[in-house]
């Protein structure tokens, strides 16, 4: 049986915290940002968790 691949675009975009939870950045961050007011900015800059009903679905395009 072949292994299995793990998707590149998740690799990139996920990283697997200490706990398991699946930690992302936000999105809306990249250009366009004249619009946006100082708070959005700074907000979006944080990280976020992965929501636990989309974790299954990652982690099986991670390989995990």
């Amino acid at each position: 049986m072949p292994k299995m691949k793990t998707k590149s675009s998740a690799k990139k975009r996920f990283t697997v915290t200490g706990t398991g939870k699946l930690k992302r950045k936000h999105a809306f961050k990249s250009h366009i940002l004249t619009k946006k007011s100082t708070k959005q900015k700074r907000n979006l800059t944080q990280s976020g968790l992965v929501h636990k009903s989309d974790t299954p679905n990652i982690k099986t395009q991670l390989g995990i």
